[in-house]
């Protein structure tokens, strides 16, 4: 299996598919870069090179105790780049991966970035604070690692079966296979980093890399996001960046890259394109 080793000795798992025009995909939290197959294969098919790692902790990258926060995650992003010698690179984030991606960009500089995409991602902060009143609870988290550390097969199980792709909304039709892909990215991964990685997505502050990012971001969200909720996430988010692009789906939810496939990729194909 292709690896790299960080600068901390951390093996880091990853596909690097086709030529053309790189796309470097981040993924979410507890997944793996398997969460992109949908994304890979329809733009592989179509000129371009697609990469994708497993985040340290997650997938099939090596399952340390440490390192589990947003400045690591941004480096050993910075390391693929590097090692792969990647130039004029398009970025595209999930989730917790968009914040991966808004800190890599704010913090290793856009000599290799052309554009990025973030789609239902976690800046710019989710919890609530004084200065984001809009956040979520604290307890909320709190609660996530407490049913994490209680026994997260169950839990994973009744993330995948209900919020996430939406399966709890009336007149949903939930598909087992989507179900248990979900659960079994999850439990390929880590419990420890899985632990960390909550605080990581829901407690860092994406603010000031925001502000700091000259290129073109497309800032893609479902207004029936379960996960990360609409209000307090893409319209900030837009609004923060230069050149931010906010695009909204209507009912969709935080899983929709896997839900709604064939919108989400042709919607990347014309940014990129533009």
């Amino acid at each position: 299996m292709p690896t790299i080793t960080t600068k901390d000795g951390v093996e880091i798992f990853y596909k690097d598919w086709g030529s053309g025009q790189p796309i470097v995909f981040s993924h979410g939290w507890p997944l793996s870069s398997d969460d992109w197959d949908a994304q890979m294969m329809y733009f592989v098919t179509r000129g371009y090179r697609v990469i994708a790692h497993d985040r340290r902790g997650h997938g099939r990258s090596a399952q340390v105790a440490d390192g589990h926060d947003m400045d690591h995650y941004a480096d050993d992003l910075a390391a693929l780049t590097a090692h792969l010698d990647l130039k004029n690179a398009l970025h595209v984030g999930h989730s917790t991966g968009g914040g991966e991606v808004v800190h890599y960009i704010a913090r290793h500089g856009e000599s290799r970035v052309a554009k990025a995409a973030i789609l239902s991602a976690v800046p710019p902060l989710m919890v609530q604070t004084a200065a984001n009143p809009g956040g979520l609870p604290r307890s909320v988290f709190d609660d996530f690692q407490a049913q994490l550390a209680a026994g997260r097969s169950a839990f994973y199980r009744d993330i995948a079966a209900g919020p996430f792709y939406g399966y709890n909304r009336p007149g949903a039709k939930p598909l087992e296979a989507v179900i248990e892909n979900w659960w079994r990215q999850g439990m390929m991964g880590g419990a420890k980093a899985h632990y960390d990685g909550i605080v990581a997505f829901s407690q860092t502050d994406f603010t000031e890399d925001l502000k700091k990012i000259n290129v073109p971001v497309l800032v893609m969200h479902g207004d029936d996001d379960q996960i990360v909720p609409y209000a307090d996430s893409a319209p900030l988010s837009a609004k923060l960046l230069k050149k931010g692009i906010l695009k909204t789906y209507k009912g969709f939810p935080h899983g929709m890259p896997t839900t709604h496939a064939e919108t989400i990729n042709a919607d990347l194909l014309a940014f990129f394109r533009e």
